[in-house]
């Protein structure tokens, strides 16, 4: 077998239609558009989501509801869990190490620390978000809070 014998297989090849070439050809004349319409003339481009003048499906449903693209999640973590963190380990500072370490928390988004549960050790937290209730608590155990 050479280069110059291959060939494709049999009837996976087809000529093109030279449409538009006279009517000899049999696709003269309005070459396959049919008569008059948008459709039969040069320049048309059919619009995305056009359904021959029906309602297109998008203006035909129901729209609701916002994404707001400002939104950042936080990952809740609670008071009594970090009293429990602080009485398993002996820690004074808590922070993002001190919680993925514990696997508490997988360090790829923000957290915030919430006011549930009750601290009674001193603790340096240190956080991306705190409710007040959480920051509170843990200037009254005597702790300090520290935004990251």
């Amino acid at each position: 077998m050479k280069l110059h014998n291959l060939k494709p297989a049999a009837g996976s090849t087809h000529s093109r239609r030279r449409i538009g070439r006279g009517p000899g050809s049999g696709l003269g004349g309005t070459s396959t558009r049919g008569h008059k319409g948008a459709k039969s003339r040069s320049g048309y481009k059919r619009k995305i989501g056009f359904e021959g003048g029906q309602m297109p499906l998008q203006r035909r449903v129901p729209k609701f509801g916002f994404k707001n693209i400002n939104h950042k999640e936080f990952f809740p973590v609670n008071l009594s869990t970090l009293q429990a963190l602080a009485e398993e380990k002996g820690l004074t500072k808590i922070g993002a190490a001190e919680l993925k370490e514990a696997g508490l928390f997988n360090g790829k988004k923000l957290f915030k620390i919430l006011g549930n549960g009750e601290l009674k050790v001193a603790l340096t937290v240190e956080a991306n978000a705190f409710s007040k209730s959480a920051e509170e608590a843990i200037k009254a155990a005597g702790g300090n809070t520290t935004l990251i």
